[in-house]
């Protein structure tokens, strides 16, 4: 799986969470840390990846354009780099069956 992480999440969690989702990048690791919502998802659709964030904006874009690129939804409140990483390892078998399926845009983890 390839994710590109959005700017409210830390940059961190790429190199952590490695073995899970390889070839996955920050948005700040690729210039566009201070582009708008649409511009990173257009991005991610333009190069494979799909998006792992806690803004609800990615959801709309979803929801008017369609996908790809699809929507990991982070709703787990205010929590530490480390939670959002445990959160992402627990629920790694439901994301990959999430990116499998090809009705579902969007997954919200809660």
């Amino acid at each position: 799986m390839k994710f590109l992480f959005d700017h409210n999440l830390s940059p961190r969690l790429v190199q952590r969470l490695a073995d899970v989702f390889p070839q996955s990048a920050h948005v700040s690791s690729l210039g566009l840390e201070k582009e708008s919502d649409f511009v990173v998802w257009t991005y991610a659709q333009a190069n494979a990846f799909d998006i792992i964030t806690k803004d609800t904006d990615f959801n709309d874009l979803v929801f008017l354009h369609g996908f790809p690129p699809k929507i990991v939804w982070l709703r787990l409140g205010n929590c530490t780099t480390t939670e959002i990483e445990d959160a992402l390892r627990k629920n790694a078998d439901l994301i990959q069956q999430f990116i499998a399926d090809s009705e579902s845009g969007v997954l919200e983890l809660q």
